[in-house]
């Protein structure tokens, strides 16, 4: 495989794979290690490419993995879970301190999820990948893969709620 095919291959996914790295390791510092390092192994592994049917999602299940042992890690005791790639364009201030306030809201609700409602709310609503593939990547039954995102979007969406209600009756 030559240095084109691959990257015509990688390139794609390769800001998914950053996205999922920064949602997992919260530093962008850590997020680009780890998401050149994923396409570092790839690359050393450019032969076995071929034999994968989805390379994206095995680069995502990589990342996961990944980032996983590196959280795991003792020099890595202080990272968490968040969400921040979230931009309103055009706005005006007022509406757009209220959306940033949703969106932090969001996020430590998100934080508040178990485990792997987390990795499912990520991987489909934010990097939109579909039910079959969740499965694939988390190794998880396709109808799991359904419930604990209904459960995780109703947890969100009544904590959410909750919180705009707060002191209204």
């Amino acid at each position: 495989m030559t240095q084109t095919e691959f990257l015509n291959i990688v390139m794609p996914f390769k800001d998914k794979v950053f996205r999922l790295a920064k949602r997992l390791l919260i530093s962008t510092e850590e997020a680009e290690d780890a998401t050149q390092e994923i396409l570092m192994k790839l690359w050393n592994n450019k032969r076995k490419i071929a034999e994968y049917k989805n390379v994206e999602a095995f680069s995502m299940t990589m990342t996961k993995n990944f980032c996983f042992d590196k959280l795991k890690s003792k020099q890595a005791q202080n990272l968490k879970i968040v969400h921040s790639n979230y931009e309103a364009n055009e706005t005006a201030l007022q509406k757009q301190v209220e959306l940033n306030d949703s969106v932090n809201w969001v996020a430590k609700i998100i934080e508040e999820l178990p485990e792997q409602q987390r990795m499912i709310i990520q991987l489909r609503d934010i990097e939109e990948y579909d039910y079959d593939e969740i499965a694939k990547m988390l190794d998880m039954n396709n109808t799991a893969v359904r419930v604990n995102l209904s459960r995780a979007r109703k947890t969100i969406r009544e904590k959410l709620t909750n919180t705009h209600n707060y002191g209204i009756k």
